[in-house]
């Protein structure tokens, strides 16, 4: 009897072929990128109320289109691309730009009601500031300063060139330095 050898282990690069081929479940895309999805619609000012929803949407939309995704781009990117248009969605719907207070979104599991205090009125800040940028320069601003996303991913993400994405996180930057300028003068702080 003679036996064939298994193709996996004859040519390695046969299998990671095949592998790149196939693309990755749903479950592990969900359990990679769902507090990051979560996260993303809420700084791109999706209700407290809707956040579920969203998310939900979000993973409605990656699970039709998973199987046609291009696997050679990254999955992250894709992933933010379809977050911020159902973050705009929802934003359009409710026809509100400016967010709810967050008191009702976390749970109270930091050690100190002091510190849970601080940090509320911190997130509050951020999304306050969030909201005083226009929809185009927030989006950018999210993905890059707080999701870390490079100007390229953004770029791909929200079908829009590099060199515009450049101008679009620099105006965001200038204008939220500005606004917490702002805020420290009104504080009394130096800033």
């Amino acid at each position: 009897m003679v036996s064939r050898p298994v193709p996996s282990l004859a040519c390695p690069e046969a299998l990671g072929a095949e592998l790149a081929a196939s693309p990755p479940s749903l479950e592990s895309v969900y359990r990679e990128h769902f507090t990051a999805v979560w996260r993303v619609l809420r700084r791109l000012g999706v209700a407290p109320a809707q956040l579920d929803d969203a998310a939900q949407d979000v993973f409605l939309v990656v699970h039709r289109k998973l199987a046609a995704v291009d696997a050679s781009g990254p999955l992250r990117s894709w992933i933010f691309a379809i977050t911020v248009r159902v973050a705009s969605d929802y934003r359009r719907r409710s026809g509100r730009r400016r967010t709810e207070p967050l008191d009702d979104v976390f749970e109270d599991t930091a050690p100190g009601p002091a510190r849970q205090t601080e940090l509320l009125e911190e997130l509050r800040l951020l999304e306050d500031l969030l909201a005083e940028l226009d929809e185009k320069k927030r989006e950018v601003f999210v993905l890059a300063e707080l999701e870390q996303l490079s100007v390229p991913e953004i770029a791909r993400a929200l079908s829009a060139n590099v060199n515009t994405i450049y101008t679009r996180l620099r105006v965001a930057r200038q204008a939220f330095a500005e606004a917490v300028a702002a805020l420290a003068r009104a504080r009394g702080d130096e800033p």
